[in-house]
């Protein structure tokens, strides 16, 4: 199994929250929910990113945004927009006064947002949601960063389109089929993030290239049940135990046994 499998090998949805939503501006929507994962795209419109703790990030047609809870955080049509909006854990919505407002902004088959008939200017959302902590693995909620954005330029995928197809069905199996689209979007989108030079990936997965340091992370990732020593290590990857110590220390950043 290659690293980036091994990061991936684990998100898996159960009963996971899709939604199309229609937003008609002035529109902001405060995200209290406290999921683990998030992955949301724009459709039709624009959006903005509002982190509490870092600069807006504008989200055009196409864009994909994974966001890593449990902190909250805004979705706006426009960043000065104040949220008119909150969404709670269990994807439970009122207003910030605390006015429910399910039924209000149903609007069918997972759609939601605003009542309207003129929707020409209207934004379209796409959010899925892994509302549970054992739906992503430990290795990948440490090794991404809180919010990763990844523009329709930098990745191609008949994904987005296919999801928002099958959301409007409602036919047998349609939830299990919808929950192992969303795992596939997710994976989609991070094998496209890790391979980008701005990716903040741990230095293990960079080392996995190098033909010595990546040899002996294979063989303590297959084999982690071994009492490996750093002289075991270095006689199957064909170096000197100090080679093999100092080279691994200096692209990960610890000794093999750590």
């Amino acid at each position: 199994m290659d690293p980036l499998a091994r990061i991936l090998d684990g998100p898996r949805a159960r009963d996971a929250f899709l939604l199309r939503s229609i937003l008609t501006p002035p529109w902001s929507l405060r995200i209290e929910d406290r999921a683990p994962l998030t992955v949301a795209s724009v459709v039709r419109g624009q959006a903005w990113l509002v982190p509490d703790d870092g600069d807006a990030v504008r989200l055009r047609p196409g864009d994909v945004a994974v966001i890593r809870g449990p902190h909250p955080y805004t979705v706006a049509g426009d960043p000065a927009t104040p949220p008119r909006v909150v969404i709670h854990p269990g994807q439970r919505c009122t207003t910030p006064e605390g006015e429910s407002l399910s039924a209000a902004m149903a609007l069918g088959l997972r759609t939601w947002g605003d009542r309207t008939e003129d929707t020409a200017g209207a934004t379209e959302l796409f959010t899925g949601v892994y509302e549970f902590q054992g739906e992503i693995n430990g290795r990948l909620s440490r090794v991404l960063p809180q919010r990763i954005v990844l523009s329709a330029e930098a990745w191609d995928s008949p994904l987005l389109p296919l999801l928002g197809a099958e959301l409007h069905r409602d036919a047998p199996g349609q939830q299990a089929l919808l929950d192992r689209l969303l795992d596939l979007l997710l994976t989609a989108v991070l094998r496209a993030w890790f391979s980008r030079p701005e990716a903040e990936v741990p230095g293990w997965y960079r080392a996995q290239s190098d033909p010595v340091v990546g040899a002996a992370l294979r063989l303590l990732h297959d084999e982690p049940a071994h009492p490996w020593t750093v002289a075991a290590l270095a006689t199957r990857t064909g170096v000197s135990r100090a080679a093999l110590a100092r080279r691994f220390s200096d692209l990960i950043g610890e000794p093999p046994m750590t």
